[in-house]
């Protein structure tokens, strides 16, 4: 799992933001905005109620299995997203009695999905996983069939969600395809 790189300034917020791609993830101490696209992929928004420490996740499938040496503990893959964010808000202080979660993502843009339904195993897993954990899940957007577009504000706790009618680029539809290549692969 790799830490996002992509800061920049939103004017439309007016306030510094970061964008994740899949596999990524930031946790931050200050205001800030984080803002990723998802389709069956899943981000957690997780945050410290009481410091305003907070984070988020993109991931793409819920856990591995032979393709484990080949993504080398990948970000790609829930158990270690969920892992990796929260290890790192606890780094920086936040308490994890204090931390809350609100889960976004699961959809089912492909019609080959159907069979393998990843969104549906990623938006199971990360419900079981914040359930074994003690981190309660204070709002959720799983499922459906339409790409989201996520806007967390961890110190404030809020969360924009942007339900994406249609997809101009073919970015979303490419990750998707290249999804189903991978589950293809681990069969």
């Amino acid at each position: 799992m790799t830490l996002a790189s992509n800061i920049y300034f939103d004017s439309y917020f007016n306030i510094d933001a970061v964008k994740i791609l899949p596999g990524e993830y930031y946790a931050t101490t200050r205001p800030m905005l984080i803002v990723t696209v998802l389709g069956s992929c899943v981000a957690a928004c997780i945050r410290d109620r009481v410091s305003g420490i907070g984070g988020m996740n993109h991931f793409m499938l819920p856990a591995t299995n032979n393709l484990d040496e080949f993504f080398n503990t990948s970000g790609c893959f829930g158990i270690y997203a969920m892992e990796r964010l929260i290890n790192k808000l606890l780094e920086i202080g936040a308490l994890h009695k204090n931390l809350e979660a609100k889960i976004f993502g699961g959809a089912n843009l492909l019609k080959s999905f159907t069979i393998a339904n990843v969104g549906r195993s990623n938006a199971n897993f990360v419900r079981n996983y914040l359930k074994q954990i003690n981190i309660p899940i204070l709002a959720e957007d799983l499922l459906d069939n339409y790409p989201r577009k996520i806007y967390f504000f961890p110190y404030q706790g809020k969360v924009l969600v942007k339900k994406l009618q249609c997809v101009h680029n073919s970015t979303l539809i490419k990750r998707e395809q290249e999804h189903s290549r991978l589950l293809v692969l681990r069969d």
